[in-house]
């Protein structure tokens, strides 16, 4: 994903890329040569430690495509050097995370744009603007879904690991574990110490659209059931939650849910109000009213200006300091339910939420799973 900020930055005329950051020189290498291909006049220094680049004073933003575990801890230690920051989603690794980022954002007046890439597109604010329009009533439930199963990761392979490679840094606040490939790089996100399988790798794409568009408030309980990953990975295979809101029911599945159209989507939301339907993926979308399915509805006017570009949107709010359509009040509140669907799913049972506190009722166990110590070499903020 580094690679994809590093390309869409790069093509942008009035940003000009003067670091790369990577704990593992392979990666530093070979993105170096790709911007080279891009700019041949790029004197892009190199670094392999994020604070470094944080040191510069001529550095006005950074993007941070790390995995989950570091995503806190890089925008923060960013925010309080005076840079903004593009970073990847999820926001956090867990909910506490979410909490300090908003307050060392808000403290520094930084500027922070979600890597939700999606949420750019004509189609997410057409969407919104029927939903917030009321072609389909007042929406009392959502049903959002992702197929796709894990790769099969087999037993562990523990080995020294590779001399390109700072391993100590890439676990960074993560707990101590030996190398082993299957849990760095890319398959990463199979295990719970770093992220949260392909229910935490997509949730912020679809989720977006449920809260832009109908703003889900005062979650009151949350239930999940799933399947254990295979061989070494411990992140759900599969995974069901019930959500329960004021006012609202939503509900995620690992398959498509049986209403109309879903079948064919491998990622949706169906949203059912008291007028009627509309089903959604990230490019098309189809209203149901009394019976008849249409793509738009032409009486209701566009009413969100479309965006520039989800990088370009950024880089406007670095220049105007505002804040971006993604910005980092939003995305907590669009994250924070993705956290508790996993701590309902590791403790195995339903769990009532007190949304004022951002704690869960008289439950000690799962309000353990809000945040987490940090291995003390990397407890940097």
């Amino acid at each position: 994903m580094g690679n994809n900020h590093m390309r869409w930055f790069a093509a942008l005329p009035d940003v000009d890329i003067v670091a790369l950051c990577d704990v593992d020189d392979d990666h530093l290498n070979s993105t170096q040569a790709k911007l080279k291909e891009l700019r041949p006049d790029s004197n892009a220094a190199l670094y392999k430690d994020f604070r470094r680049v944080l040191d510069r004073k001529d550095i006005d933003a950074i993007t941070c495509a790390t995995p989950d575990h570091w995503h806190a801890q890089v925008a923060i230690l960013a925010f309080q050097a005076g840079k903004d920051v593009y970073g990847e989603k999820p926001l956090s690794f867990n909910v506490r995370e979410g909490q300090q980022m908003l307050k060392a954002l808000n403290r520094h007046n930084r500027v922070f744009q979600l890597g939700t890439q999606i949420h750019a597109g004509d189609n997410y604010h057409r969407v919104v603007e029927l939903i917030r329009a009321g072609t389909i009533g007042t929406v009392h439930t959502v049903r959002l879904w992702k197929t796709g199963l894990p790769p099969e990761l087999g037993p562990a392979q523990y080995q020294t690991p590779p001399p390109t490679l700072d391993w100590d840094m890439w676990l960074g606040p993560a707990p101590q574990s030996l190398y082993t490939p299957q849990r760095c790089h890319f398959t990463y996100r199979y295990f719970l110490d770093y992220s949260g399988g392909v229910f935490q790798d997509f949730w912020s794409h679809i989720a977006d659209i449920v809260w832009w568009s109908i703003e889900p408030k005062n979650l009151k309980s949350v239930s999940a059931r799933g399947e254990a990953g295979d061989g070494i990975a411990d992140a759900p295979k599969r995974i069901d939650i019930d959500y329960e809101f004021e006012n609202l029911k939503l509900y995620w599945t690992s398959e498509p849910p049986n209403v109309p159209g879903a079948a064919k989507r491998g990622i949706g939301a169906y949203f059912e109000g008291d007028k009627g339907t509309l089903l959604c993926d990230y490019g098309s979308r189809e209203i149901t009213i009394n019976g008849e399915t249409v793509t738009d509805l032409a009486e209701v006017p566009k009413t969100i200006p479309r965006s520039p570009g989800h990088q370009q949107n950024f880089v406007d709010a670095v220049k105007s300091r505002t804040q971006p359509e993604s910005n980092l009040e939003y995305a907590r509140r669009m994250t924070m339910p993705m956290h508790l669907g996993l701590i309902s799913y590791r403790l195995g049972r339903k769990l009532d939420w007190n949304s004022k506190k951002e704690k869960f009722k008289k439950d000690q166990e799962a309000n353990a799973y809000l945040g987490r110590e940090y291995r003390p070499k990397w407890d940097l903020v």
